[in-house]
């Protein structure tokens, strides 16, 4: 009988130093492309790798050892500029720190921690003096069976875990700490991907904790697809903007989503859907239950009057008068919440605005508890324009079709549990 030996590399074998100060990236890379030959796993043991840009291969691991610290190269030179998708559509990028395309059977593993650096990335883009988007901390495109397990991961200079049109992606167990005040710093991004599980994650970043996408309208059309068949469960969710977010990017379509057993603390928005007109597709589809929140500004929104990125002041966006419904007409529907506690609520219980010619659809609220605090300014609940400021308030809902409140309680709310107007079709039970 023939034994089968696994095959291990090691990037200390290949001259890296493992000092925070030599860039490492060549022996990095020469462990993976050596253990690409066969298989197998390139260890890395304690010790901190400065490193630019790495590419992985199939069946390939990369485990990171208690101790061991990948620290991001401060130099854009590290980072080969390459086409890839960023906010919806493909286009020039420097390359993110841990990035492959086309693989198969790839993972990422052990206790270790992959640091971004992000410092000097964040001035660049607030000073305007950056010529193409940030790198990401580890993304893939078009890849199957992708296991991102146990590391933690800080500073990314944007987004953090971004598969693009990836099959059958695994994130677990992962530690995501970017500062409170960090740009675009989501956590876990998972975009035009089909079978994803993400569990047992804490994420404390500077903008949404997790976000599913699926492109937008500027993509080329051979380069769209849905993002579907998505669990979140278990997971811890901080001080991000939005805790689990659906789009804006969505004009590919997003469906099938399950997300359950989550804790959300801090975050400005709990479960938050966003798009606008010309984005296009549909969210359907989306189960949410047994969640608790804890000083969340506002738990549920839904809004289709999105402005950011480009569109603020855009009449055509913020026209909350019917438009002809057409390919650019963006619509969510089959959405249910249910088994959800959240108090300490700043702004409003939710804020629910579905567009003038396409309302919210099939939308339902059960066994939900919401306590409002006082002591919070009046703010926007999202980013729209022509919208009210609130505090304190309960549901503000325009726009809905089929809206199932059951068993929805609401407390220390200034004014009317539910502002509803003339444009909802709501069945309210107590």
């Amino acid at each position: 009988m023939t034994l089968l030996v696994p095959f291990f590399t090691n990037p200390r074998d290949f001259g890296a130093a493992g000092d925070g100060l030599t860039t490492d990236t060549t022996a990095l890379q020469a462990a993976i492309d050596t253990c690409a030959e066969k298989g197998g796993t390139v260890w890395i043991p304690a010790g901190k790798y400065r490193t630019g840009s790495l590419f992985f291969r199939s069946n390939v691991t990369v485990h990171l050892d208690s101790g061991a610290t990948l620290l991001g190269s401060e130099n854009p030179a590290d980072y080969p500029i390459v086409q890839s998708r960023w906010e919806g559509k493909h286009q020039p990028t420097y390359a993110p720190l841990i990035t492959g395309q086309n693989l198969t059977n790839i993972t990422i593993t052990g206790h270790g921690t992959i640091d971004g650096c992000g410092a000097p990335w964040w001035e660049a883009f607030d000073a305007k003096t950056l010529a193409y988007p940030r790198p990401r901390l580890v993304s893939f495109s078009d890849c199957r069976n992708v296991l991102i397990e146990g590391i933690t991961a800080v500073n990314s200079p944007s987004w953090t875990i971004n598969p693009v049109r990836c099959e059958n992606v695994s994130i677990r167990g992962l530690n995501i700490i970017n500062p409170p005040d960090s740009p675009n710093t989501d956590g876990i991004n998972p975009d035009s991907c089909r079978l994803v599980r993400i569990s047992d994650c804490h994420i404390s970043v500077g903008d949404d904790c997790i976000t599913i996408k699926a492109g937008t309208q500027d993509e080329h059309p051979n380069l769209q697809s849905a993002c579907r068949d998505i669990t979140i469960t278990n997971c811890t969710l901080e001080r991000g903007h939005g805790g689990i977010v659906i789009g804006s990017e969505m004009s590919g379509n997003v469906q099938n989503v399950v997300i359950s057993d989550c804790i959300f603390i801090g975050t400005d928005r709990g479960i938050r859907l966003k798009s606008r007109r010309g984005r296009g597709g549909t969210v359907k589809n989306i189960r949410v239950s047994n969640l608790i929140m804890d000083e969340v500004l506002c738990p549920f929104t839904m809004n289709l009057y999105y402005h950011c990125n480009g569109a603020k002041g855009d009449k055509t966006v913020s026209d909350k008068n019917p438009r002809p419904i057409d390919s650019g007409t963006p619509a969510f529907r089959d959405i249910h919440i249910s088994h959800v506690s959240a108090v300490g609520v700043k702004i409003a219980a939710g804020f629910l605005y579905g567009l003038a010619e396409m309302p919210l659809e099939d939308i339902s609220f059960s066994d939900v508890s919401i306590s409002l605090s006082d002591g919070a300014q009046p703010a926007y609940p999202e980013m729209a324009d022509d919208i009210p400021m609130l505090r304190q308030a309960g549901f503000f809902v325009r726009n809905a079709r089929r809206l199932l409140l059951d068993h929805v309680q609401i407390s220390g709310q200034i004014g009317e549990a539910f502002d509803i107007d003339q444009t909802v079709e709501a069945n309210i039970r107590p």
